[in-house]
């Protein structure tokens, strides 16, 4: 089916669109809350100019001290490539100290600077903020459904 248009048959209104499948797909309802959530979240941190991955990187270290790159990485789903640029970006900023490991020398144990901890502290009420305003169309029961079927998908 040829669906090309001359320039008068093109429609400007995007409630013209005919978005086809998509509105059935659960990876495009997915990647939009995605971006909506994501664009909060880099609006709230705009002071700190933290994104989200660095957020919970930090938190688990600030949870976890002594947690090496790579069960970190397992813990967040991501390369241990991808974890060591991470935690090389934390640690330029003076947030994230790499320490030797006492039960393995092959590896580093993470733990928060001071100042690291502070940025914690400072951000929880923040990305909590943040939580609020994304779920605020959602009642208290809805917002934990959303979180136990997206686990699910995750396979967490």
């Amino acid at each position: 089916m040829d669906k090309t248009l001359s320039a008068s048959e093109a429609s400007t209104n995007d409630a013209d669109i005919d978005f086809d499948i998509l509105p059935t797909l659960l990876g495009y309802h997915l990647r939009r809350a995605q971006i909506t959530v994501f664009n909060d979240f880099v609006k709230t941190m705009s002071e700190v100019q933290v994104t989200p991955g660095q957020f919970g990187v930090a938190l688990l270290v600030y949870s976890n001290p002594g947690l090496t790159q790579s069960a970190l990485a397992r813990a967040v789903g991501i390369e241990r490539s991808t974890m060591v640029a991470v935690i090389d970006a934390l640690e330029s900023r003076g947030l994230v100290e790499r320490r030797p490991s006492p039960v393995d020398r092959r590896s580093y144990a993470l733990v928060l600077s001071q100042q690291g901890e502070a940025l914690i502290e400072k951000l929880k009420p923040m990305v909590m903020g943040h939580e609020d305003r994304i779920a605020a169309n959602l009642s208290t029961e809805e917002r934990g459904q959303l979180i136990a079927l997206l686990s699910k998908i995750a396979n967490d």
